[in-house]
């Protein structure tokens, strides 16, 4: 009996599964995933744009992670893990003569899921350390209000869809002329124990 006979092929043992998105993302399919077996499946993250979800070009910037939590028949069902701007959106932002603004917060939803946000703001020029701590300070409140007056779904809509960047922005220039309020990551750090 040849070597070539005795080996399996396994892609055929495989069996695709369509990752569904979670409902605050519409639950539309956002790709598919081959494996042997579907408990392999629970923990998997999984990358898109949200260009990919709504269709809308201007957002192919927004990258959505997501985590595989359940399988039911031929369907894997994720929660989101977090989100991130690509690279060279970010590099786009920057100017010369311009400050930038960070602000990295850890904040608990409503119902009780933890996240870390990061929070970026450009100034027109470049701003004083006072001024700077001052849109710091007004990153804060309006996140940790936002994330405890929202339930995890929204919280992370706002975030992604740019409701508190803009927020954010509206306050902020008051203290200093901006050009750009984002929140460019954020991260899924625990769910609520149930």
């Amino acid at each position: 009996m040849s070597r070539s006979s005795r080996v399996r092929d396994k892609w055929r043992e495989k069996r695709w599964f369509t990752i569904i998105a979670p409902s605050s993302f519409g639950n539309i399919g956002i790709g598919e995933t081959p494996t042997s077996s579907p408990k392999h499946l629970v923990g998997r993250r999984v990358e898109t744009t949200l260009y990919a979800i709504s269709g809308d070009f201007n957002q192919i910037h927004i990258k959505l992670y997501f985590q595989i939590n359940e399988v039911k028949g031929d369907n894997a069902f994720a929660h989101f893990a977090g989100h991130d701007f690509t690279r060279d959106y970010l590099r786009s932002l920057v100017r010369r003569g311009s400050s930038r603004i960070d602000g990295i917060f850890d904040v608990t939803t409503k119902d009780g899921y933890r996240l870390r946000v990061y929070a970026i703001a450009f100034p027109v020029r470049r701003a004083k350390t006072t001024q700077q701590s001052a849109i710091r300070k007004i990153m804060q409140e309006i996140v940790m209000k936002r994330a405890s007056d929202l339930s995890f779904d929204a919280f992370v809509q706002e975030c992604v869809l740019g409701k508190i960047g803009s927020d954010i922005y509206n306050r902020a220039k008051i203290v200093f002329p901006l050009r750009k309020c984002e929140i460019r990551k954020s991260k899924l750090l625990a769910m609520p124990q149930s």
